[in-house]
């Protein structure tokens, strides 16, 4: 019944009887069917209460609105929020039966580490014996079976559904990424988390919410809106992450590599295949490159133990821990013995992360050729930032397409080389063409070289004037080392 539905929500005015049996939740009037509870929700792109109209015509029962339209039909019930979308979270939430309560549901948030965490605490938590679900920019799974993934963290009502599910199939821990979009857009309303964890922020996503400091506020407001009987872990390494838990309820961690705190870790030795750490005063190999990587699995470690885990174990659990597909993936061409790592580094942070753990282990008897190029239709200012720190890394930067969406490629890179400095424009080569880049990289290529292709990482796709076409880093980066 609605009216059930409607037990967690703020209401200002009702138009009709609640009394009124729901049988699904949309807010894409086309998917409206006899029975739909409409919720008309304002969008970046377009408002639902523009399609009252359709919706109605297709047998909506019931309107959510934030205001009500000049004419109602007297056989539809109308229900006025202040806000739709976060009524929609919570109606989505009571329509299935809050899965969020009957699980232990961790949300990690961050610029860079989300999907890295969350995927470990996927790989961690299984090979400790639970049931695990996990809601993930790469890929949604439920045990061994892969939902896949469009957008870091799902629309409201795909999200409860998801969660109903993996509650419906014995999860007991749910691992997601919780995107600034989702906590601006309010996806994540009507979700009780046991736990929050934030990896740290740098410049990104600029595009959507116009200055550094309201996506530092929305990253904030997830932390804000934690109970007291959760927990916030966070990156002390970061100068931010005290932001993060200023006017939290919940119970306050740190992890660090510098600072004394709950959590913390050193590098003892570094190789392309792995590191030697020092976790809590107590040795530990892990399969792992990278400082990044290290901050990645204090986060893991900490929340584990927060979550109840035996620390013995869970430190023997670290040592087999895999990274996600595209994150600081290597491919290795035997034959050459050329080294090709494939990274989804797409902010300038993310990029010096990875290109300044290639310098620590490098010889410097051999060449870095970096293949680096940055989406269209999203923050611009990274762009010069992108190619100077590409630059500064390597031997050769290539700069070339990324996903262009709705711009022109040629001019996203010339926006990328207006940050290369005059004494390294002779080491910097400009190939529109992706695939073309990847190959005269590895043609560069010689005895021992490592070549970087960074900013897709895990994805299989290109998209350009709004079409995708399959397009694989890796991929491509094998059949050049067979070309």
């Amino acid at each position: 019944m609605l009216a059930d539905l409607l037990k967690n929500v703020e209401v200002t005015e009702v138009r009709g009887s609640i009394s009124v049996a729901i049988s699904g939740i949309v807010t894409d009037s086309r998917k409206v069917q006899p029975g739909s509870l409409f919720v008309a929700v304002r969008g970046t792109q377009t408002d639902g209460h523009a399609y009252l109209g359709q919706a109605q015509e297709l047998g909506a029962a019931a309107f959510v609105v934030e205001n009500l339209p000049g004419e109602t039909a007297d056989d539809c019930v109308y229900i006025v929020v202040p806000d739709s979308s976060v009524a929609l979270g919570r109606i989505s939430a009571s329509f299935y039966d809050d899965p969020s309560g009957k699980l232990k549901l961790i949300g990690v948030t961050g610029t860079n580490g989300k999907t890295s965490v969350v995927t470990f605490l996927f790989q961690l938590f299984r090979n400790l014996g639970h049931r695990c679900g996990m809601i993930s920019t790469v890929q949604n799974q439920i045990e061994d079976e892969v939902i896949p993934s469009t957008h870091t963290t799902p629309e409201a009502i795909v999200l409860q559904e998801l969660l109903a599910r993996m509650a419906d199939e014995g999860c007991s821990y749910v691992f997601m990424e919780v995107s600034s979009h989702a906590v601006v857009q309010r996806r994540i309303e009507g979700l009780k988390f046991a736990g929050a964890v934030f990896t740290n922020i740098t410049h990104d996503h600029l595009d959507f919410h116009g200055t550094f400091d309201h996506y530092i506020a929305a990253k904030k407001a997830f932390f804000d809106g934690l109970t007291k009987d959760s927990f916030a872990l966070i990156n002390a390494d970061d100068r931010r992450g005290s932001v993060m838990v200023q006017n939290t309820k919940a119970r306050i961690y740190a992890y660090s590599m510098r600072n004394i705190t709950d959590f913390r870790a050193r590098i003892l030795t570094a190789t392309l295949q792995g590191m030697q750490l020092l976790i809590n005063d107590k040795d530990v190999w892990v399969r792992l490159i990278g400082a990044f990587n290290v901050s990645n699995l204090l986060a893991v470690y900490g929340t584990a133990l927060l979550l109840g885990e035996d620390e013995e174990t869970v430190l023997t659990e670290l040592s087999g821990l895999l990274p996600p597909p595209g994150r600081f993936e290597v491919v290795h061409d035997g034959k050459k013995d050329i080294t090709a790592i494939v990274d989804y580094a797409h902010t300038p942070d993310a990029l010096e992360n990875v290109l300044s753990t290639i310098a620590q282990l490098r010889t410097h008897n051999e060449k870095v050729i970096t293949v680096v190029g940055c989406g269209g239709n999203r923050d611009t200012t990274k762009r010069p930032k992108m190619a100077a720190i590409a630059c500064k890394y390597s031997n050769l930067a290539v700069f070339t397409s990324d996903n262009s969406r709705n711009e022109d490629p040629e001019a996203i890179i010339e926006q990328m080389k207006a940050g290369v400095a005059p004494i390294d424009y002779k080491k910097t080569k400009t190939i529109v063409d992706r695939r073309e880049a990847i190959r005269w990289a590895v043609a560069q290529a010689e005895k021992g070289d490592i070549i970087l292709v960074a900013g897709k990482g895990h994805e299989t796709y290109q998209e350009a004037n709004g079409v995708r076409h399959h397009f694989d880093d890796r991929e491509e980066v094998r059949a050049a080392f067979e070309f």
